[in-house]
């Protein structure tokens, strides 16, 4: 069965949702509302607070007798505990795993499921970075907010109908054992923007071994950019064409800005090794922006008034291994509400100009050196393309 290339579709609305204690309520009331079906497709499931209530959502709904479908990573759900899991499922919920590891995984372990996704009725969706964790979902007791920094778009209308394709695709070939190695990058043909600038939406995704045209979606995206490309990843580690991508568009005026993360990362050898981009950047022109006051998860891209938004973080390592999928729209309320979110995440940023970055202690310089090196190795011996 051949992935499709889903179409704009109009009418759609949007809410957007930024960070847990503002997301995750809606989330479970939504739950709490559902009257058929729920859906969802999850890379990270850790026990705890928020896992609770979201099991405890779950569970009443099955006793309305609605349908509950989870199709969840085989890694990613590893601190989903075995006692919860079970609860579900003798409940009625059904409970699928994305390429589970084992002793013969070899190298297809790596291949992980990283989407995001809950489908309400089949008539809501939601889509963002964020997993079942207190990380993204409980308010610290001293700052009110939630621990990571995460987005949630809230949508309806006719672009649901393809989330729903999206998910049954997935769903159906779940179990599909033999997964002989992955293919090469194909360059997915990308619909062309609609006229109407309101109310717009696709779905682009990326599956492993079948497409590739989120990545498509960017680049056309940022080589018709006229006013402004930004771009929100917490894992900074863009292939070649994309750098040089972001550099264009700023040698001929287009305001590009990057919003990363600072010294609170989960992973910190990947900021280093990604940070080895910086000086060519900043050359061409580009203001990178470090995010300080936490770890920024965002996965977003605002190119003029065209929205991307979901689990794609545009590293090398996601392009070539995981199954991503991002909400892309023309709207202008929503181009509005993400150019906010921005906005007021800049102002708690610090701002890396060229001069500073050449002043660097010789102690940074060699970690981004040697994770540099690291990140290298490591693309040479998967053959993953740089």
């Amino acid at each position: 069965m051949q992935a499709a290339v889903y179409p704009w579709r109009e009418g759609n609305q949007y809410r957007l949702m930024i960070d847990g204690e503002c997301f995750f309520p809606r989330l479970l009331e939504a739950i709490e509302q559902a009257r058929e079906s729920i859906e969802i497709e999850l890379y990270l499931i850790d026990s705890g607070l928020s896992t609770r209530q979201w099991i405890d959502a779950l569970l009443a709904a099955r006793e309305r007798g609605v349908r509950v479908y989870c199709l969840l990573d085989g890694v990613g759900t590893d601190g989903f505990k075995t006692a919860e899991r079970r609860e579900l499922e003798q409940a009625g919920a059904v409970l699928r795993f994305y390429n589970p590891p084992s002793v013969l995984s070899g190298s297809r372990l790596f291949h992980r499921d990283h989407r995001k996704l809950f489908l309400i009725d089949r008539r809501i969706a939601f889509v963002g970075g964020t997993g079942i964790t207190d990380e993204f979902c409980q308010p610290d007791p001293q700052t009110g907010t939630a621990t990571w920094h995460e987005q949630l778009l809230e949508i309806e209308g006719p672009v649901v109908e393809d989330w729903v394709s999206l998910f049954e695709y997935e769903w159906q070939r779940v179990d599909e054992r033999a997964r002989p190695g992955l293919a090469a990058v194909r360059r997915g043909q990308v619909p062309p923007l609609p006229k109407a600038k309101s109310g717009q939406g696709r779905v682009a995704y990326i599956g492993a071994r079948e497409q590739k045209e989120v990545v498509a979606s960017l680049l056309a995206a940022v080589k018709r950019a006229e006013q402004r490309v930004w771009l929100a990843t917490p894992y900074f580690l863009p292939s070649r064409r994309i750098r040089w991508a972001l550099a264009r568009a700023a040698r001929r005026g287009v305001d590009v800005r990057l919003l990363l993360c600072g010294m609170t990362i989960d992973h910190p050898p990947v900021r280093y090794a990604g940070q080895r981009y910086y000086t060519r950047l900043l050359k061409a022109g580009i203001r990178i922006y470090e995010y300080q006051p936490r770890f920024t998860h965002l996965k977003t891209a605002l190119v003029d008034d065209w929205v991307s938004l979901g689990s794609c973080n545009f590293d090398h390592w996601t392009l070539h291994w995981n199954l991503e999928a991002n909400q892309q729209a023309l709207d202008s309320d929503l181009a509005e509400a993400v150019a906010q979110s921005f906005e007021n995440d800049f102002e708690q940023s610090d701002l890396w100009t060229l001069a500073e970055w050449k002043e660097l202690p010789r102690s940074h310089r060699f970690k981004i050196r040697f994770w540099g090196q690291i990140n290298r190795w490591v693309m040479w011996l998967f053959g993953i393309p740089r």
